[in-house]
Parts: C-alpha cells; sequence; structure tokens
C-alpha cells in the first residue's frame, strides 16, 4: 500500500498538555510564538545552507520575510494549542538563539512509509552556523531525545533529519540543567 498521501497524527495521553518549556544543559526550548519574529526570520536567514544540509527537506527555498514568517509563526502557535504538532524556538543560557525543532506527525515532513507505520513521532531541528560551530547541533539531537523520552513518552520517534550526530547511545540520559531563575 502507499502511505505517502496519509497523515499519522500524534497519539498523545489523555489529559496530557505539552510542555512550553524544555530545558537540558544549557539550552531552554519555548513554545514558538510571535515574540520569536525577530530571532526567527534572522535565524533562518543566516543559516538557509546549513538548514538545507543537516536538516534536509524543501524548507527554506529561499530568505524568509517578516510577513510570511509571522503567519507561519501563527501557524504553529495554533498547532501548539490543538496539540497536533509542537514547535520550539530554542535559545543558549544567555538567551541567545540557537535555532528550532519540530515534533510533528509523520506524513507532514517525511512521507509515510510502511517502515514508518511503527513511529510515533517525525521530529526534525536546526540550528545557526554559530550555534553549530559550538557543537550545540549535537547537544539540541541528544535534548530531543531526552525531551521525547521523559517529557512527552514517545516510544518510537523518528529523526528526520539528513545529518544526525553521532553520539553515545546513551548520551541522552543526562539530567536537564535549568539554570536559575529570578522570581521562580
Amino acid at each position: 500500500m502507499n502511505y505517502a498521501r496519509f497523515i499519522k497524527p500524534l497519539r498523545l495521553p489523555p489529559g496530557f498538555a505539552a510542555p512550553s518549556r524544555l530545558w537540558f544543559e544549557e539550552l531552554e526550548a519555548r513554545a514558538i510564538s510571535r515574540a520569536d519574529l525577530d530571532d526567527d526570520v534572522r535565524g533562518i536567514n543566516q543559516s538557509i545552507e546549513l538548514i538545507r544540509r543537516t536538516r534536509g527537506g524543501g524548507w527554506p527555498t529561499e530568505p524568509v520575510s517578516e510577513d510570511h514568517n509571522y503567519v507561519d509563526l501563527v501557524w504553529h502557535e495554533q498547532e501548539f494549542r490543538e496539540q497536533t504538532s509542537f514547535t520550539y524556538a530554542v535559545y543558549d543560557q544567555a538567551g541567545g538563539y540557537v535555532g528550532c525543532c519540530y515534533l510533528a506527525p509523520l506524513g507532514c515532513r517525511t512521507p509515510l512509509t510502511e517502515q514508518l507505520l511503527d513511529c510515533d513521532v517525525d521530529i526534525s531541528w536546526w540550528v545557526t552556523p554559530g550555534a553549530y560551530a559550538r557543537g550545540q547541533y549535537a547537544t539540541l539531537y541528544r535534548a530531543l531525545r531526552y525531551w521525547a523520552e521523559k517529557e512527552y513518552a514517545f516510544e518510537a520517534p523518528h529523526y528526520s533529519n539528513r545529518e544526525i550526530p553521532l553520539v553515545p547511545l546513551r548520551a541522552d540520559v543526562a539530567r536537564p540543567q535549568r539554570a536559575a531563575q529570578s522570581g521562580e
């Protein structure tokens, strides 16, 4: 059977509420919103070639405009509220923009195949060139492995990036480190 026309919705436990913030080592992921517009546009536009090389896929094809990306961010906010897909803007402890990560239904980004039927989420990510040079592409991959299991309870994630970092099998068991937050 040809499954490429289908989308396999995320299956979340009853009453599940996706975390709006996640921490791992020096990274903080926040549910992406319109507040991330400037950082996201700047990050995408300086990272187009790196995104194509590491994440792959058909996006982005050219620099994004604020107007177009604003619509995209509103769409991601709606998906998050409806718990159909989860997009996070990722920052370092100093507040520097690192990139984005996506937890999406299979069939949206990656065509659904018989081999992917047993997977429960399609995970992809990208980082800026500066973050890549600092090793944060691999750190974010380890973070996603941790979050998929511990925060979302996904059992069979599919990491669809073209470049998958070579990390030790159990590198994802490191405890997240939340930076001290004033007033919390």
